[in-house]
């Protein structure tokens, strides 16, 4: 699946966070596309990122491509265990919501 972004290597670090961590894909909910980050798609698309059901796999590790929910999102991908970016969780408002 196409990681979309600035600067977006294969496995998702984009201009403005390029550790060796960070290789999520998160999904917009209003295009419905991957991104690479909120910032790259704030600055590509017509539109503001909007955060997606926290029930819906809308979540993709870059390492291996595995799409997850927001419960198995964690330290490190379930599938092939590659670490991500600690970090990333202080913005999980920004790409989840709850929907009930």
């Amino acid at each position: 699946m196409k990681i979309h972004g600035i600067d977006v290597d294969p496995q998702g670090r984009c201009a403005h966070w390029h550790s060796e961590r960070d290789v999520v894909a998160n999904t917009c909910g209003a295009c419905h596309k991957l991104w690479a980050c909120s910032l790259c798609h704030d600055e590509l698309a017509d539109h503001r990122f909007v955060g997606v059901d926290k029930q819906l796999r809308s979540v993709m590790c870059g390492a291996c491509g595995y799409m997850m929910t927001h419960a198995e999102y964690g330290a490190a991908c379930p599938s092939c265990g590659h670490p991500f970016n600690p970090g990333c969780k202080l913005h999980e408002n920004v790409y989840f919501r709850d929907v009930r």
